[in-house]
């Protein structure tokens, strides 16, 4: 399968079966997001797998949705490592750190989907709720969750997943 033809069929996942992710695949999705690009290659990102029933309960008693999947990325940046942009007159000593974190989340995601385990993007939660549940060192900020798992036998995409705006309406050549 081509980049082009992963990409069009990755779908937000909501409907999870219960079953587990093997190790080697949760080591191979952790592996490619090693291989993302970061600012200056300061690898500012910091994942927390959440698979175990106790961690997963902490997970799900947080405000997001989870779709009863059973594992989770919950992918932060170390505020201490990003890389700064002092001269950056717009932001104020600008940081890279959740781009950074970003970037890693999505290669990930493209490799479980390469696997045959899909995801959701999840980011409707307070991020001091997150790091207080978890009990992250202060200079770990929270950017995402992402809920994994094999898809049920009644997973299919959002009737919005396909709808694109036009290119011109995205896209400025200069």
């Amino acid at each position: 399968m081509s980049f082009m033809e992963l990409a069009e069929n990755r779908y937000s996942e909501r409907y999870f079966d219960a079953r587990p992710v093997e190790q080697e695949k949760i080591d191979k999705i952790l592996e490619a997001g090693q291989t993302s690009p970061t600012a200056c290659n300061y690898q500012p990102q910091r994942i927390y797998v959440i698979k175990s029933e106790d961690a997963l309960k902490k997970a799900r008693s947080i405000r997001v949705s989870h779709f009863n999947a059973p594992l989770m990325m919950l992918v932060c940046y170390d505020a201490e490592t990003s890389w700064r942009n002092p001269r950056d007159r717009c932001y104020d000593n600008y940081c890279s750190g959740e781009q950074d974190a970003t970037i890693v989340a999505t290669t990930m995601m493209y490799e479980a989907e390469e696997l045959g385990v899909h995801s959701v993007w999840l980011r409707g939660f307070d991020s001091l709720e997150v790091a207080e549940t978890f009990d992250l060192p202060k200079n770990h900020i929270p950017v995402m969750m992402f809920a994994m798992g094999y898809p049920s036998e009644t997973s299919k995409p959002s009737p919005w997943h396909f709808q694109r705006k036009p290119m011109e309406e995205t896209i400025t050549m200069l």
